[in-house]
């Protein structure tokens, strides 16, 4: 995992986020729904290299220590 990836997955979730504040505060049904969708993905993305990260970390004698 790199920075870029992480900051990519973080400004697609501010960017969701800012999508879906528009959307409640204009009354505009489908761009909070979008916005949700944007912020559901970026986390989701966000886990995904998160796990990557600690398999990679991992060397299977943490109980041997």
């Amino acid at each position: 995992m790199s920075i870029f990836d992480k900051a990519k997955a973080k400004a697609e979730e501010l960017l969701g986020r800012a999508e879906q504040v528009y959307g409640e505060s204009h009354g505009d049904a489908a761009a909070t729904v979008a916005g949700e969708a944007h912020v559901l993905e970026a986390e989701a993305e966000e886990e995904e290299l998160e796990r990557e990260e600690h398999r990679r970390d991992d060397d299977g004698l943490a109980g041997a220590r």
